[in-house]
């Protein structure tokens, strides 16, 4: 392959500017999950055409019907750029091939060692590398470990004779969408962009600012993906530090959420967090181990990471036992017991149940005896142990009935006033009922 010239460079760096800017830019996203799809529909509703790639056929099928299955992006909303031609979700890669921009959003779990698996990334990125076109530009969303864009990528592309730059432009980006969140849609959220060459950071920044204000850019990738962790890394330890601060306050007799609440009003030097029955997500329980794993094959053991995880993982027990606790006062034993679980999703408004919490506290239940239900209007049918749960509606005659309403997830659905006054006792991880008047022991917090 001939090499671009520095004036071929010029020219090919022009050209994808004004094609970015004219909306004549084909973009494909690729992964059509929770943080690919929503970047897909803003891009498209900025005017681009833009083809949404994904492997799960049902999803697909789903998309191009104009059914969205993120909170993040209505129907309707899905439905117009369909029509208007300026979406379609597909699993033919070879699209790829008159596209000028991919932007890589794919799955990045831990595997069962708590080490990274990112074969999906790898997978995407080998599909892009296998169709590139000089002028291509390829970002990656998914969060990893600080050096995967350099390491990884750099040499994947330059081994189909592609040279980052110069031939392919390779930029981070991490994503910052937190689902379901009314007042931070994609386009509100300040976007952080690293290049593998001060140029392709200036491409890929000039792609976001089409339909993001706030773009900032970074000296490198590796401080891209640096970013995304350590912003993860101060939530886990911060909720951390909030969950064992409720075992104290428990052991004190003092109310969690009245002292946090008062340490809040401090204007300054203080961010509250609140406790709750554990971790879950796609980000919170995950990326801090990218960053820990990356450490230890430098000879780091980031301690902080660590403690974090454990006091956060140690919560679904520590649950369990307030339930079992909580019974025990009322002369009810756990096993037996009849328990209705509030909410399975790992956060409010969403039907996300990857590393959720809640699932974790129902399977130990069920261990220990307990018969459980559950409600979620988000998550209709759950498995635990191998048996599939259907929801049930939260109706008085179920609340009365069951021996402990175990509230996990505070969805807004839920009408905790009817809940306080109907179920005979209530345990409460989310502070749900905090301001709730109840009787004297209905009610159990964390």
């Amino acid at each position: 392959m001939v090499r671009a010239s520095r004036e071929g460079l010029e020219v090919m760096t022009t050209d994808l500017m004004r094609r970015i800017r004219d909306r004549a830019a084909r973009l494909c996203v690729i992964g059509q999950g929770y943080v690919g799809l929503p970047l897909a529909i803003a891009f498209a509703r900025g005017g681009f055409v833009v083809t949404g790639l994904d492997t799960d056929p049902d999803r697909l099928g789903a998309l191009n019907a104009g059914r969205s299955h993120s909170p993040d992006v209505e129907d309707e909303t899905l439905a117009t750029v369909l029509r208007e031609g300026l979406y379609e979700a597909s699993a033919d890669f070879s699209v790829l091939d008159q596209s000028d921009v991919a932007v890589i959003c794919v799955p990045t779990p831990l595997r069962k060692t708590k080490d990274p698996d990112i074969s999906f990334v790898l997978a995407a990125a080998e599909e892009v590398a296998a169709r590139f076109r000089p002028g291509h530009l390829v970002i990656l969303e998914s969060t990893t470990y600080p050096g995967t864009t350099q390491e990884l990528l750099v040499p994947l592309f330059e081994g189909r004779g592609a040279r980052p730059g110069v031939d392919v432009f390779l930029a981070f980006s991490p994503e910052r969408i937190d689902p379901a969140n009314p007042t931070y849609s994609v386009t509100d959220i300040p976007k952080v962009v690293g290049g593998v060459t001060p140029r392709c950071a200036a491409l890929a920044a000039f792609l976001y600012r089409q339909i993001i204000a706030q773009v900032i850019v970074v000296s490198n990738a590796k401080v891209a993906e640096l970013v995304k962790l350590y912003e993860n890394v101060f939530r886990n330890v911060n909720i951390a530090l909030a969950n064992e601060f409720a075992l104290m306050c428990r052991r004190l007799g003092v109310s969690t959420r009245e002292v946090i609440d008062a340490a809040a009003t401090k204007p300054f030097g203080f961010l509250p967090f609140y406790p709750g029955p554990g971790i879950g997500g796609h980000c919170i329980g995950v990326d801090p181990a990218y960053l820990a794993w990356k450490m230890r094959l430098d000879g780091y053991e980031a301690r902080c990471i660590r403690l974090a995880d454990e006091i956060n993982r140690s919560m679904p027990g520590h649950v369990v036992e307030l339930v079992g606790e909580a019974l025990n006062r009322r002369r009810r034993c756990l096993n037996g017991a009849t328990i209705l679980a509030l909410g399975v999703a790992y956060k409010r408004g969403v039907g996300d149940t990857r590393e959720s919490p809640a699932l974790e506290v129902l399977g130990r239940l069920i261990e220990c005896g307990a018969g459980v239900a559950y409600a979620d209007p988000y998550v209709p049918e759950i498995t635990l142990g191998g048996h599939a749960f259907k929801a049930v509606e939260p109706t008085d005659e179920r609340l009365a009935g069951a021996d402990c309403v175990l509230i996990l997830t505070d969805h807004a659905e839920f009408d905790y006033h009817r809940i306080v006054a109907v179920a005979a006792l209530v345990v409460d991880t989310r502070g749900a009922t905090y301001e709730i008047q109840a009787p004297a022991g209905r009610v159990v917090t964390l």
